[in-house]
């Protein structure tokens, strides 16, 4: 099954549906015969200013049927429990309220309608040495109404986001060393332009491996937060995974404990190989000297 089957697998093509975010690789193309409305930050034209430098196919990129300007979605469509279908690629990692953003896509979906997500595995990005997000923060950020990033998701951010082998996505396979991408500066610059300015700057405010994110949701539901729950799973493949959500959803099918037991699995993965590491100086002596005692005993 390939991406785009997993991402469609209860996609009903003849319902009516919303992709938020495609910029210029939608999934659910108007040009395919899908009868979809797009949200996006811009519209078009702007989006092919945007990406007229970044070697993408600029045809694929649709008329944008919403420009967001942080409006919930209800308004900005002018539709409730209208749509079949939510599609949102690499979207919901940038939201500062998650709770906030499955609720407001509630509200424009039919009871049986169902989102479809794709999301970055942490392992395997630019997130890769920032800690997995937990329920409390995400909880938080919801009581607390936020529509920018805070200054300390900022910081932690721009302080440890980096490339491996000259890219910010990988696959498993993939060797060579990682090396910071932003500077000191960028994390003060940041935080002065989102604690004297309010500024939204867009950065990923949650990381997750696949199954933190999954019992992220199964929690939320436990607790009232989310009405959605899982409908199905498709592990990682290449730098991201993929989980369907809607109210008859089943959701998971194993307890907190086994889940909690695979998170830490998946985070083991997370670990540096220490041979792709250069050594430092005193490491090579040691490593010498350990080499002379076990010549001569």
């Amino acid at each position: 099954m390939n991406r785009n089957e997993k991402v469609l697998r209860h996609i009903n093509k003849n319902g009516h549906g919303i992709e938020i975010g495609p910029s210029h690789n939608p999934i659910a193309p108007k040009r395919g015969g899908y009868k979809v409305h797009i949200i996006d930050h811009m519209n078009r034209e702007q989006l092919i200013t945007k990406y007229k430098d970044h070697h993408v196919n600029l045809k694929n990129i649709e008329e944008v049927d919403f420009v967001w300007r942080d409006e919930n979605y209800s308004e900005l469509t002018g539709k409730s429990k209208y749509y079949d279908w939510i599609i949102a690629s690499h979207v919901i990692e940038h939201t500062p309220d998650l709770i906030g953003f499955l609720n407001d896509c509630d509200a424009i979906l039919k009871d049986e309608g169902v989102i479809s997500l794709v999301i970055p595995d942490k392992r395997y990005c630019f997130d890769h040495y920032r800690p997995i997000t937990g329920i409390s923060k995400i909880i938080d950020n919801h009581f607390q109404k936020n529509k920018i990033h805070t200054p300390g998701t900022v910081a932690e951010y721009f302080l440890n986001v980096v490339s491996k082998d000259g890219s910010i996505a990988w696959n498993s396979s993939i060797t060579g060393e990682y090396n910071l991408v932003h500077s000191l500066d960028d994390a003060l610059q940041g935080m002065s332009s989102i604690l004297n300015e309010k500024a939204y700057i867009d950065v990923h405010a949650w990381c997750f491996v696949p199954h933190s994110f999954r019992l992220i949701i199964h929690d939320l539901f436990c607790l009232g937060f989310i009405p959605f729950q899982e409908v199905v799973f498709f592990p990682t493949e290449g730098c991201e995974y993929y989980i369907t959500l809607g109210r008859n959803g089943r959701g998971i099918n194993k307890s907190r404990l086994e889940m909690l037991n695979i998170i830490e699995s998946e985070i083991k993965d997370t670990e540096p190989v220490s041979e792709k590491f250069p050594e430092t100086p005193i490491e090579k002596n040691q490593s010498f000297i350990k080499r002379l005692i076990r010549r001569f005993i």
